[in-house]
């Protein structure tokens, strides 16, 4: 891999990003990687919903009050999947720490793991500091030197950890919804995101079900990756606790997440799709 670590940037709210990021973790866990995703989120804390049992501490700890522990006090199996190796720094990773709703899932050949955010109110004040997104940073750095990729889960650029997020990842992608409103505001993250000397390496074009708002939308025409770098991603059961669907399925989704995780890492995921055999990409 030449990169490893991608922040995923929400074009809009409830684009999708953290369902999306954790889906690519778990596509490259089924591949063989060792993948983390870290949550610059802090507001939402969306990613705490993948998680079953206690967070405790969760990143905001590690950035405000417990800045000597190591980033794998934080770091949780996600909900739903099974590791088959059980290795690394956080030990033993066979279940999610707590016991309570734990849910079985497939058997990946890597670990995903998520760092949540899981604060009060208080601490997430403290965390979202210039100070505290300067630890966000180091703490981006200490994952990509323990997992094979690193995926940052960030919201639209306006806060101190989504900036960082979006400016210290090797790359970084927007998560839009697949409509025309999508790709308007995909153009304004650019410019946000220039505006802090970054730069947006690709866009994941997102269906909603239901949402039908294509028309105009350059990533609506075509399934996976475009000449525009743009991956459209079909829609799929929107609940938590079905994902991560990427971990074992073979439908439109799971490829087209596949097809992302490739792009992203510059990676050849050993994955097998029995409808199709071999991942095809779809390049201009």
């Amino acid at each position: 891999m030449q990169a490893t670590t991608l922040a995923l940037v929400g074009a809009t709210g409830g684009a999708g990003t953290t369902r999306t990021a954790v889906e690519l973790a778990a596509m490259g866990a089924r591949g063989g990687d060792d993948v983390a995703v870290v949550d610059a989120a802090f507001t939402t804390q969306g990613l705490s919903e993948y998680v079953a049992g206690r967070i405790d501490p969760d990143l905001t700890a590690l950035l405000t009050d417990d800045t000597d522990a190591p980033l794998s006090a934080a770091a949780y199996p996600v909900a739903g999947t099974r590791d088959a190796a059980r290795s690394g720094s956080g030990g033993e990773r066979g279940k999610s720490r707590g016991g309570d709703g734990d849910r079985d899932g497939p058997v990946l050949s890597g670990r995903v793991d998520a760092v949540p955010a899981r604060a009060p109110f208080e601490r997430v004040a403290r965390a979202k500091t210039a100070e505290a997104a300067r630890k966000l940073e180091q703490r981006i750095d200490e994952a990509a030197t323990t997992y094979d990729a690193v995926v940052v889960d960030a919201a639209p650029a306006g806060s101190n950890e989504a900036v960082a997020a979006a400016t210290s990842a090797d790359r970084a992608a927007a998560v839009r919804p697949a409509t025309a409103h999508g790709g308007d505001a995909t153009q304004r993250l650019r410019g946000r995101i220039a505006d802090v000397g970054g730069s947006l390496d690709a866009t994941l074009a997102v269906e909603h079900p239901g949402a039908g708002e294509t028309d105009g939308d350059p990533a609506a025409d075509d399934a996976g990756r475009n000449g525009s770098g743009v991956v459209r991603v079909p829609a799929t059961d929107p609940e938590v606790r079905a994902a991560p669907t990427a971990a074992s399925r073979g439908d439109a989704y799971a490829r087209a997440i596949a097809v992302a995780y490739e792009a992203a890492f510059d990676a050849s995921l050993d994955v097998e799709f029995p409808e199709q055999g071999l991942i095809d990409r779809i390049t201009s």
